[in-house]
């Protein structure tokens, strides 16, 4: 895997690498994450918490913006949750670019579990100067 500006990211994102989110593949505006649920993840309904499966995608999302340079951050981002997992699952989310216009870009998210689709995600990018300006 050629090393890409979204590796370097992820390398100091302490967030992700404290859930165990692993980074498979990141180039040309697509990226591929995966996260291992684990018995602190779960809510009071013995499913993992949506938060956390927002998370990965945001990831894999993150990684996918990020995977050409420059700069890139998130705008917004919506989920569709469409079915339960639980401690000991593993998800995967692949993450595609749909469109970049100027500084805009708009992303799709697939999370998988066992090769079943568990929640959808689009996300919203930003280009920003490196000082933080949009």
């Amino acid at each position: 895997m050629a090393r890409t500006p979204a590796h370097d990211m992820f390398d100091r994102d302490t967030a992700s690498k404290a859930l165990g989110i692993e980074l498979l593949d990141a180039g040309n505006g697509q990226a591929t994450v995966r996260m291992t649920i684990t018995g602190d993840m779960i809510n009071g309904h013995a499913m993992t918490h949506g938060g956390y499966v927002f998370m990965v995608a945001d990831t894999a999302f993150a990684c996918a913006c990020n995977s050409k340079g420059p700069v890139t951050v998130a705008a917004g981002g919506d989920i569709a949750f469409l079915r339960p997992t639980r401690a000991g699952d593993v998800l995967t989310a692949y993450a595609k670019e749909r469109v970049t216009q100027g500084r805009s870009g708009i992303y799709d998210v697939t999370v998988t579990c066992d090769g079943e689709v568990v929640a959808e995600f689009r996300g919203r990018s930003r280009v920003i100067d490196r000082d933080g300006t949009p």
